[in-house]
């Protein structure tokens, strides 16, 4: 993977990969004015299929959109807003992250849901289906695909839109993050066409000459504490009751705490997961309100069963999981989403540094998210994304 900082705060140090990387990135600050002009810099001539931004907060976002136009070629710049960026450094703030899909390797297309709200499931699903008939017929002897997703994080619509999109992948891998704004919950956006967009998400699909390998990863460990959703708000994710009592009152006794004393802190230290399908899913606490209702990252309903998790050892879960993927010889690089409950975990507990150690040594570029897709599941606390591997010989020699 090729790196390279900004100009402005950046790392001269940094070797310079070669062009003939499987994947490019930059980093630059958000704040930075020129950040559009930094990050073509950076990233090279190309030629790219797509550039993918992972977007600080505390960019201005409609100058970065304005000037996207200027320094890119029309169309191939997509991106959403983050919880925290994950650079070749490691864990990062207040910064923007490009990743550059060079079309020696990738062939990609992009499709937009403009309206969360009003998703028409068999459109969807047959425009991708046909964006991968042209993906196929463009690149037949590249036999390699995913497909990756980008969802305003406040839409409350990912678990839908996952399960529709999954449809209308087939047999391609789907992995994906809900676009964040840091912990103030306000507004969150995708990037499409030099716009900024809110209750939109982007699907992107992707041909390659390169093996890939979709994963989901946590590190959390089920417990024999369990606990009843009895009254909710399933359309706001809001639970209002917990065993017949107040929801925050209650999670609070079991964990043996005053409820006052409930943080985001609190939430990402002490997740509560779901059995599906053979498999423990988070349904993660975004926050308390002032009522003692209970807000979650994702779907909620009554009669839900609940069990509290506790978590392992991040750092040395999070090395030994991303080895694993190194089993048939180690990928070039890897993009991820990761839910900003790990990353406030991370800080909690003062393992910031070494978990960026571990996401460095593993060549891992991404963001942290309010969310992840990964298949037709949306899901929370996970490390979701793809290993992306040097491209196969064959393919590439007829590509060439």
């Amino acid at each position: 993977m090729q790196s390279a900082r900004g100009l402005n705060g950046g790392h001269p140090g940094l070797p310079m990969m070669p062009s003939s990387a499987v994947l490019a990135s930059a980093c630059v600050s958000a704040q930075a004015p020129d950040a559009a002009w930094q990050l073509a810099q950076a990233l090279g001539q190309g030629p790219f299929s797509r550039v993918v931004l992972f977007v600080s907060p505390q960019a201005d976002l409609a100058r970065l959109c304005a000037d996207l136009g200027r320094h890119f070629p029309p169309g191939i710049v997509i991106g959403c807003t983050t919880a925290g960026e994950i650079s070749r450094q490691g864990y990062t703030e207040g910064e923007i992250v490009a990743v550059g899909f060079p079309a020696a390797h990738f062939s990609t297309d992009c499709l937009l849901v403009p309206d969360l709200a009003g998703i028409d499931p068999q459109d969807l699903i047959g425009q991708l289906i046909r964006a991968r008939t042209g993906l196929q017929q463009g690149q037949p002897g590249w036999e390699h695909e995913f497909a990756f997703m980008m969802v305003d994080g406040l839409s409350t619509a990912e678990d839908d839109l996952a399960a529709a999109v999954a449809s209308g992948l087939g047999p391609v891998p789907l992995f994906g993050g809900s676009a964040a704004d840091g912990l103030r919950f306000g507004q969150t956006h995708v990037i499409w066409q030099g716009q900024a967009r809110g209750n939109a998400a982007i699907v992107m699909l992707v041909r390659s000459a390169c093996r890939v390998r979709v994963f989901n990863l946590d590190h959390l460990v089920p417990t024999d504490r369990r606990m009843v959703v009895t009254q909710a708000d399933p359309a706001r994710r809001i639970v209002r009751q917990i065993n017949a009592e107040p929801a925050a009152q209650e999670y609070a006794r079991l964990l043996g705490k005053d409820p006052a004393q409930l943080t985001t802190f609190t939430f990402a230290a002490h997740p509560l997961v779901v059995r599906v399908g053979g498999r423990h899913h988070v349904r993660a606490i975004q926050r308390m309100e002032p009522n003692g209702d209970l807000v979650f990252f994702s779907a909620i309903d009554e009669g839900l069963v609940l069990t509290l998790a506790e978590p392992q050892d991040m750092v040395a879960h999070l090395d030994r999981e991303l080895a694993r993927l190194s089993d048939q010889g180690p990928p070039a690089a890897i993009l991820a989403c990761d839910c900003i409950l790990r990353r406030l975990e991370a800080l909690e507990k003062q393992m910031t540094g070494a978990i960026s150690a571990v996401l460095r040594a593993h060549s891992v570029v991404g963001f942290s998210t309010y969310g992840e897709q990964w298949n037709a599941m949306h899901v929370n606390h996970t490390m979701t994304g793809v290993a992306i591997y040097p491209p196969d010989p064959e393919c590439q020699t007829r590509h060439d």
